[in-house]
């Protein structure tokens, strides 16, 4: 294969030039050689790397674990079992994510069950959203509405 501008790689993989870009600013992807004008110049190695990161991040995978998952793949010493283990543990978080999200999803569901839509400037959505930090929204959404 030959040499691909940042253009062609982005076509090839399905991730934006200013991704790319970050990905090589924080050490994600290998910096690639340059030509004599400055541009960067990659291989096929490159389209593989951006890849594997582009279909990480789809899995939801954080930068750190895709990073993880890439030291282990490039020093050609990993095990199946390794793998598992950060699966495993992104696994739980997305677990702990959903449980969050569902959480959040009856306390919104709360709120706005109390609000009644009318053209008053009064809401209870607004006045537990400027609740202290140290008031749980589950207090704040349970109080009685005003009358």
């Amino acid at each position: 294969m030959r040499a691909l501008t940042i253009g062609k790689l982005a076509e090839a993989t399905g991730v934006n030039l200013e991704t790319i870009r970050y990905y090589e600013r924080i050490g994600l992807m290998p910096r690639p050689a340059r030509t004599r004008g400055g541009h960067r110049s990659y291989e096929t190695g490159h389209v593989k790397w951006l890849n594997f990161i582009r279909r990480g991040r789809e899995l939801r995978f954080t930068l750190n674990e895709v990073r993880e998952l890439l030291r282990l793949v490039d020093a050609r010493r990993y095990t199946c079992a390794q793998v598992q283990k950060i699966a495993i543990r992104h696994i739980a978080d997305i677990q702990q994510k959903r449980a969050d999200l569902r959480r959040l999803q009856r306390t919104l569901a709360g709120m706005a069950a109390r609000c009644d839509g009318s053209q008053v400037p009064e809401c209870p959505i607004i006045d537990a959203l400027f609740a202290p930090r140290s008031e749980p929204i589950r207090r704040v959404h349970r109080r009685s509405s005003r009358g």
